[in-house]
């Protein structure tokens, strides 16, 4: 019998990590995973390669970053050719479930190819539909309560077919793949999650810093959605609203927990939740993302991992810097199998046997384009619209940006704009730009040369595969008439 143990990827979208109990938040509740990160390891400096949905997703599943070989847009997914990490397991012998149809990580075809099956049980009946309110909330992302009888959205259809099919999964080992959209905006929940949390109970966000420090693009997404005028009240409002769609969240993982339990799986299935990316929900004045945004609260990522009855660590909290394209050996060290092709993650697996053994000094996130990539820039409908016009209309205010972090120091390097550095230790959500200070020259010049060192060992890979340098070519025989086109 095949004792490899089985896989359950839970991802959710959106997702920060400081909006999880067991990552430090007091008022927000998160039992399910609270409780898993008990049974196995939390990663406290894990982040992201991308601040946006599919290029991340598309860099975790391949080990590869995203300028590795162009995956930095919206609608550049993984292609047949390439490799991904549910492709990887299919072939190794593993049965490949993906709950759901998030049309935004695979090109055409690939789903096919990587998975077994994939889709609902039962579709989802509510599609996000309910207009925005009047006035500043719609370009706060907010819907507010949703009625008791809106119908069954994609994550909860999603949760549903994962546990319809967790009662009967195959002999052989399994993956299931559940990324789900929550807590993505539009900002809305049902109750009892929507009046979860008290209003007057939440945090305001943290005010923006010094601006003559900060990149150009905050100030143009303040003025361009009138963010200046958000009342206090109402980042309050929406961060409540958030917290609730988290727990609710925390509640699906619960039921695809106790599915697992429910199958006789429990003490043989390795569980990785992560998300994504995060969100600014009112820190900086902003709301959710930008292609070219590396603040922690967007970059830093809930990893956490845990198979109880494995022989992996229990209750472990690992402080060391971690990348998400870490994943990627990470779950084929835990199956066995050898990945097929070059990649730059790094297995987790020694951190979950020892929270403290040594792993990376730095951790890369980047994002951004070129000006001349303006016209394949996103073209989005409302409310999206103002921030894909502003990146159209100044292609620099998006321009390519890349971030190095180690323990204490984020260093961000900006094609067009000034560089940033911040002193984690002093200012943790990296509000004063310390970059051309002569005190901190040293730190500066470190970070700055270990992100061109690392732009220059990413940049490509050469496949595993050789191509004959003296191939065969077919040719006409001497005296033949040669064909005609």
């Amino acid at each position: 019998m095949d004792q490899r143990p089985n896989f359950v990827i839970f991802m959710p979208d959106q997702l920060r990590a400081d909006a999880l109990g067991t990552f430090g938040n007091p008022l927000v509740r998160t039992p399910h995973l609270d409780a898993l990160a008990a049974r196995g390891t939390r990663f406290d400096n894990a982040y992201v390669q991308h601040p946006v949905c599919s290029p991340s997703r598309a860099s975790l599943l391949t080990g590869w970053y995203p300028h590795t070989a162009g995956h930095r847009t919206l609608t550049h997914l993984l292609k047949p050719h390439e490799p991904n990490l549910l492709r990887i397991l299919k072939d190794a012998g593993y049965h490949l479930a993906f709950a759901g149809a998030r049309g935004d990580t695979f090109a055409p075809g690939v789903a096919e190819e990587s998975v077994h099956e994939y889709g609902f049980a039962a579709p989802p009946t509510s599609d996000y539909g309910r207009p925005y309110p009047d006035g500043i909330w719609s370009r706060l992302f907010y819907k507010g309560r949703l009625p008791d009888d809106d119908g069954t959205d994609f994550d909860e259809a999603a949760v549903c077919t994962a546990e319809e099919w967790l009662r009967e999964p195959p002999a052989r080992p399994w993956v299931l793949f559940l990324p789900l959209v929550a807590p993505h905006c539009p900002f809305q929940a049902q109750d009892p999650w929507f009046s979860q949390y008290d209003r007057d109970a939440v945090p305001d966000p943290v005010p923006p810093g010094d601006p003559a420090g900060e990149p150009r693009y905050m100030r143009a997404i303040r003025e361009s959605y009138g963010l200046d005028r958000v009342e206090p009240e109402q980042w309050r409002e929406v961060t409540a609203t958030y917290y609730g769609m988290v727990s609710r969240l925390d509640h699906h993982l619960g039921r695809v927990m106790s599915a697992v339990e429910r199958a006789g799986a429990a003490d043989r299935t390795v569980t990785l939740f992560f998300a994504d990316h995060g969100e600014y929900l009112g820190d900086y004045g902003l709301i959710e993302k930008f292609p070219s945004a590396m603040h922690d609260c967007i970059t830093r990522d809930p990893l956490v991992i845990s198979g109880p009855g494995l022989g992996l660590g229990e209750g472990q909290v690992c402080d060391g810097m971690v990348e998400l394209v870490d994943i990627l050996p990470t779950v084929l060290e835990l199956a066995g199998v050898q990945a097929p092709h070059r990649h730059f993650g790094r297995s987790l697996v020694p951190l979950l046997h020892d929270s403290a053994a040594p792993h990376r000094q730095y951790a890369f996130t980047e994002g951004g384009f070129t000006v001349e990539e303006e016209p394949q820039l996103e073209q989005a409908p409302f409310p999206y619209d103002r921030k894909a016009a502003l990146q159209h209309e100044d292609p620099a205010l998006v321009g390519k940006a890349i971030a190095v972090r180690d323990q204490e120091w984020t260093y961000v390097w900006r094609l067009y704009e000034q560089p940033e550095l911040y002193h984690r230790a002093t200012d943790p959500h990296e509000r004063t730009n310390l970059a051309g200070r002569p005190q901190h020259a040293g730190t500066e010049a470190r970070l700055r040369e270990a992100v061109l060192r690392w732009s220059v060992e990413t940049a490509d890979v050469i496949p595993y595969e050789s191509d004959p340098r003296r191939a065969d070519v077919a040719l006409p025989a001497p005296g033949a008439t040669r064909a005609q086109p």
